[in-house]
């Protein structure tokens, strides 16, 4: 296969975004990496999504020493748990090998199945996230009236599904923007309150095949995307958004909704139920105001 890799710095250095688009006897390929730093484990997350049906794969884990990066993960493979191997290697400013290895022997061996040789272009294409005039309207715009810059005010329960009534005020900024040719949606969230700062990324994905977008985030102090993602779409202008986790060692049901959208407002939540759905006690409520000079963006 031949193609083009465009990366770039996001959330002010803490990561970056690759977008990878090649053609070869097999067909077409489009690829989305999304590189996250843990300031904790001094480890890197690497984050692959395919164009096919818009989701994350398990995220490989590693770190660069001595000019060689090398990042691990154990998946399922033809129904067996394997280990995963990706490394960078043969770095020069110009250049540099991508290789990824599986093994079905704990690490014993390897047998590389991807090899790329990447050259680097000297003329660097603008940052891509146009939508092509052909591309199906059919839920991938639903995300495009958040484009652009936000005032945000947050509301957050202090001690959810305690019977708490202490709730916290921030104020910040959020910078949403559209990647991959319109099948993602990354948002940079600056906001800060009586508790500190807080930094947030979310990345968005579309699911071309069941018309749903997934909903996945990080935080400045942890670097790695929450799992799992939280997965639904839009009807008569309201979005809602499902996933279950473990809260305080429970299963729960999370609700995230976004409604009273408006070309210059717009409201979003985050609900707990910890009874299947019958209750719901909102902790997260988020009340955004565009801001009309575009001149402040996030990196």
């Amino acid at each position: 296969m031949e193609g083009t890799v465009v990366v770039r710095k996001v959330w002010d250095g803490r990561a970056q975004l690759e977008e990878i688009e090649a053609d070869g006897s097999a067909g077409h390929f489009e690829g989305l990496t999304l590189f996250l730093y843990n300031p904790q484990s001094r480890q890197w997350s690497l984050n692959l999504a395919n164009s096919d049906d818009g989701s994350l794969g398990q995220p490989s884990v590693g770190e660069f020493k001595n000019g060689r990066g090398e990042f691990f993960d154990q998946e399922s493979f033809n129904g067996r748990a394997i280990l995963v191997r990706i490394v960078w290697s043969d770095i020069t400013p110009d250049s540099h090998r991508f290789e990824q290895a599986f093994s079905d022997d704990g690490g014993k061996t390897w047998e590389p199945n991807f090899v790329a040789m990447l050259t680097r272009e000297k003329q660097v294409a603008t940052e891509t996230g146009a939508q092509p005039a052909s591309a199906e309207l059919d839920g991938r715009n639903d995300f495009d009236f958040n484009l652009g810059t936000w005032k945000e005010h947050t509301s957050r329960l202090q001690h959810p599904l305690t019977g708490s009534t202490t709730w916290i005020e921030m104020d910040g900024t959020s910078v949403f923007r559209k990647i991959w040719n319109g099948r993602a949606q990354l948002v940079e969230l600056e906001s800060d309150g009586p508790n500190g700062h807080l930094e947030l990324l979310s990345l968005r994905l579309y699911n071309p095949r069941a018309h749903q977008w997934s909903l996945t985030f990080a935080t400045s102090n942890v670097g790695v995307l929450g799992t799992p993602p939280t997965i639904g779409e839009f009807k008569n202008g309201r979005g809602q958004f499902y996933d279950q986790e473990l809260f305080n060692g429970r299963a729960i049901w999370v609700r995230f909704t976004i409604f009273e959208i408006t070309p210059d407002s717009a409201q979003s939540e985050q609900a707990f139920s910890n009874d299947g759905g019958k209750t719901w006690e909102t902790n997260w409520i988020n009340k955004y105001r565009r801001v009309k000079d575009e001149s402040h963006r996030a990196h």
